[in-house]
């Protein structure tokens, strides 16, 4: 056999026919054989080598061709050897993973690591290269190093299968993570060590209360409570603070962690002058009526980057979507002051080519786009985006909504606006149960969509019933009855109710009426309505209540065959309504407010006026706002108005009457049952019962402490609310004759209070869980009461469908 070139003797002694090639003379190539070749094909492996039979080839034309097939990826050792002129390629495949598995990996998902496996090409089926997994190694056990476990160990294992495969196996040792022993400030001088490791996500102390708190070591908290320290310096006009150091040092048994931070406070600056440079788009005037900083405020970062932003949001509003506001401090160590240069290029402008909607699989596109102040066709506004979020989450159909602006491809001056909604269920059923001490468990039951079809039309049907009501009624809203916005309604509705079932005093009354309602809209967040409603009342008593025997003596003339009361009377209800929450389910800010008032026509067989105000704020404690509180308030009173035929004033019906109690006013006393009880009249004896009659004036408020719900997964965050609140008021009888009634009093006057005063304040605490379930709100109430009065009744736990708070 022919030999490459000269080898050792020993070499020679082997007699071998086949060797290295090495150092070889050039030869022409007459045949190419690929030996070893298991799960690659001879094909695949002959497309990788730039040699062909034929072809003259050298030691360089070799290396490259084993570099070729290295680069492959397919095989782990590769040997080019020479018989005459052909050229043999001995090679060893990469074993095939059959299997990847994990052990005692509690900190990394299972999901996590083999998304990061397969970003280093490591999965079943595929070949493994040994040379990767110390580096996957080394990665994973920095991750944990990161998070303050330095004891950590990552090991792989490969286990040899038959027909060339192989098992690999990720063994963990994730250790415990190291504790901060101690946090060391050096330098600061202005500012204690508690004041500054107040601010700090790491700490080296927790109080034996805090059972969420801990002192475990993470590199990235680190990192930003750095930029926590610098931008708490920089906001207090320490220009030149610096952080010169820092060190981690770590105990030797790896359990400890003490971090050193060395800093250099500098002193504090003020601002010497700010001026605005750079195209203001002759609107100099109003961009710097924008700026607060003025000169001889201390300089703050904060302040700064703030008003970058509110610059950046006032040019948006007029088409300029990606201006840059940029601040060039000229900083005089000797004044100590600095110069703000904001340097303002708005840049081009852009206008919308279109909206486009997604998400919204039941609500038209119609529905939505009529709720838009950003047209297609105009200027791109930020503030007309955000108008339209607002009120698109407003309408309560979605459990989120998602604005994204994207600029047209091989356009400078166009944008398409993508609004990407969740849906949620937007229909009610208006139903649920309660238990009180004395109530026991009550149903109720009824349906209302307000999103129906799609159409952003609301139409609802109830029929409902309970022990003390049967009620039936047919509603229809069109909230775009003409194009600019006015809403038309009406309402169809039937009611006989039983009050002594309703802890009321003991009366029917049966109610059919007709009611017709128009809203014409004020500006973006401001509408009234106006209704007719003509309603028919007959009324039967069926005890000696001394408030009811009052109303019975008026209007004896209205008594029927049978006893009862009839009256027909047309009503006029003038309502304003605002609203800037910026959801229409859960929202987490903004505030809404209801102010109407009711009056039958003169002329009705009853003539009363009824006036009540709500209103609700939402004030987010954190950014985003998982944590908020929410005030609630509300007043109400009515009161007759003029005479009957007999010269007798009008008083206000005692079935119009205000009631305190229940899930919608003070939860923790069952509904209607705090307030003025009826004093029943039995023969000359006047006997204080638990029944209540309510009052002519009534006034309710709440204070709700909204809380991120513990133990829920993210994906539910949006469906799901918990609260703490505080519910006080009162309802009272402004026209009671205190005095006149504990004279006669003759039973029970033990219980006789003064139902005249609004004094009387009954008060609750408890928690509340709101859930957006597919079939409307569902919402869970504990509470206790913690101020009741004589006949009130009380209800710890209560279950509500389609209400919200």
């Amino acid at each position: 056999m022919f030999k490459f070139k000269y080898l050792v003797s020993a070499a020679l002694l082997l007699s071998q026919s086949l060797i290295h090639v090495q150092a070889a003379q050039e030869f022409a190539v007459e045949d190419i054989r690929v030996e070893g070749l298991q799960r690659v094909s001879l094909g695949a492996a002959l497309l990788q080598i730039p040699v062909r039979v034929g072809d003259t080839v050298s030691d360089q034309t070799i290396s490259n061709s084993i570099k070729q097939l290295y680069r492959s990826g397919n095989f782990e050792n590769i040997e080019a050897l020479r018989d005459g002129n052909t050229l043999i390629l001995r090679v060893t495949e990469r074993p095939t993973i059959s299997n990847i598995a994990y052990s005692g990996n509690k900190d990394i998902k299972q999901e996590q690591l083999e998304q990061s496996l397969i970003a280093s090409g490591i999965s079943v089926g595929e070949p493994l290269d040994k040379t990767q997994l110390s580096n996957i190694e080394k990665s994973l056990e920095d991750f944990y190093y990161s998070s303050g476990k330095y004891s950590a160990k990552v090991s792989a294992i490969v286990t040899p299968l038959p027909r060339n495969r192989v098992d690999l196996t990720f063994n963990f040792q994730e250790g415990v993570s190291a504790k901060i022993e101690q946090i060391n400030l050096i330098g600061n001088r202005d500012f204690s060590d508690g004041e500054i490791i107040k601010r700090m996500s790491l700490t080296d102390s927790v109080a034996w209360w805090n059972v969420l708190g801990d002192k475990k070591y993470q590199s990235q908290k680190l990192a930003g409570d750095l930029e926590t320290i610098r931008s708490f310096y920089f906001d207090r006009g320490y220009v030149r603070f610096d952080i010169k150091s820092t060190q981690v040092a770590l105990t030797p048994d790896k359990k400890g962690i003490y971090i050193t931070i060395n800093i250099d406070e500098g002193e504090v600056y003020s601002i010497d002058e700010v001026i605005l440079n750079g195209n203001l788009l002759d609107k100099s005037e109003e961009m710097n009526a924008l700026v607060t900083l003025e000169p001889g405020d201390m300089y703050s970062g904060a302040e700064v980057t703030a008003t970058e932003e509110v610059l950046s949001q006032y040019l948006g509003r007029f088409g300029y979507a990606y201006p840059k506001v940029d601040v060039f401090p000229d900083i005089d160590d000797v004044t100590r002051t600095v110069k703000l240069n904001f340097n303002v290029e708005p840049g081009n402008r852009f206008y919308v080519r279109r909206v486009n909607f997604s998400g919204n699989t039941l609500t038209k596109d119609e529905v939505l786009r009529r709720e838009m102040r950003q047209m297609e066709g105009t200027w791109l506004s930020n503030r007309m985006i955000e108008q339209s979020r607002g009120r698109l989450n407003r309408l309560g159909y979605f459990e989120s909504v998602e604005v994204d602006t994207k600029p047209l491809p091989g356009s400078d001056d166009q944008v398409d606006v993508d609004i990407k909604v969740k849906e949620q269920a937007s229909g009610d059923i208006n139903g649920g149960f309660g238990y009180g001490t004395d109530s026991g468990f009550s149903l109720f039951a009824g349906i209302q969509q307000n999103n129906f079809l799609g159409t952003g039309n609301r139409a609802g049907f109830n029929v409902n019933t309970n022990k003390y009501s049967k009620n039936a009624s047919l509603n229809f809203t069109d909230p775009y009855f003409t194009v600019n916005g006015v809403s038309l309604g009406g309402r169809v509705y039937y009611s006989d109710y039983e009050a002594q079932e309703d802890d009321v005093a003991d009366y029917n009354n049966t109610t059919l009426g007709v009611r017709s309602t128009l809203g014409f809209p004020i500006n973006e967040y401001n509408r009234l309505d106006a209704s007719l409603g003509l309603e028919n009342n007959v009324i039967s008593r069926n005890n000696e209540y001394a408030q009811l025997i009052d109303f019975w003596d008026i209007y004896a003339e209205n008594e029927e065959e049978d006893g009862r009361l009839g009256f027909t009377a047309l009503d006029f209800t003038l309502g304003w309504d605002r609203n800037t929450l910026n959801n229409g389910t859960m929202p987490s800010a903004g505030s809404t407010q209801r102010l109407s008032s009711k009056a039958t026509v003169p002329g009705s067989e009853l003539q009363f006026v009824k006036s009540s105000f709500d209103t609700r704020h939402y004030f987010p404690i954190t950014e985003n706002h998982d944590w908020v509180v929410m005030l609630r308030a509300r007043a109400a009173y009515g009161f007759g108005y003029g005479q009957t035929g007999d010269g007798v004033d009008h008083i206000l019906p005692f079935f119009e009457n205000y009631f305190a109690g229940g899930f919608s006013t003070i939860r923790g006393f069952r509904s209607n049952t705090a307030g003025p009880k009826g004093i029943e009249v039995i023969g000359d004896d006047y006997t204080v019962t638990d029944s209540s009659v309510g009052g002519d004036a009534m006034a309710i408020g709440t204070v709700e402490f909204i809380v991120p719900t513990p133990f829920l997964d993210e994906s539910y965050i949006r469906q799901v609310r918990t609260s703490f609140h505080f519910d006080f008021g009162s309802a009272w009888d402004t026209k009671f004759d205190y005095e006149r009634y504990k004279a006669l009093c003759t039973q029970n006057c033990q219980d006789l209070y003064d139902y005249s005063s609004p004094t009387n304040i009954r008060a609750a605490v408890g928690v509340s869980v709101q859930w957006i379930s597919p079939m409307g709100p569902l919402v869970f109430s504990l509470a206790q009461p913690l101020k009741k009065y004589p006949g009130d009744r009380t209800e710890v736990f209560s279950f509500n469908i389609g209400n919200s708070f």
